[in-house]
């Protein structure tokens, strides 16, 4: 375990609070990154995924920074933009 993942497992520990805050944002972060991810792969810029999704750089930097409120069809758009398949799995805990 990484010293991040062991200061966060005992934070969440600790702090209520945290720890409802942390799952949501956690999971906004990691979409953030995937997409990020794939346009990178893709070899392409944010500008470049901009103009295919007929928008501005700023509506890219802010889906790929702040994934929290991104709609369903604009995954797909983006993932089409940058030659992706979009995927959603939804799993049992």
């Amino acid at each position: 375990m990484s010293d991040v993942e062991h200061y966060i497992e005992e934070r969440v520990e600790r702090d209520s609070e945290f720890a409802e805050d942390f799952e949501e944002g956690y999971v906004d972060f990691k979409i953030g990154v995937i997409l990020r991810q794939a346009r990178e792969a893709a070899g392409m810029t944010q500008e470049e995924v901009a103009n295919k999704l007929k928008t501005q750089k700023s509506a890219i930097s802010r889906i790929e920074n702040h994934a929290n409120d991104v709609r369903l069809s604009t995954l797909r758009r983006y993932a089409d933009a940058v030659g992706a398949d979009l995927q959603i799995r939804l799993t049992t805990s």
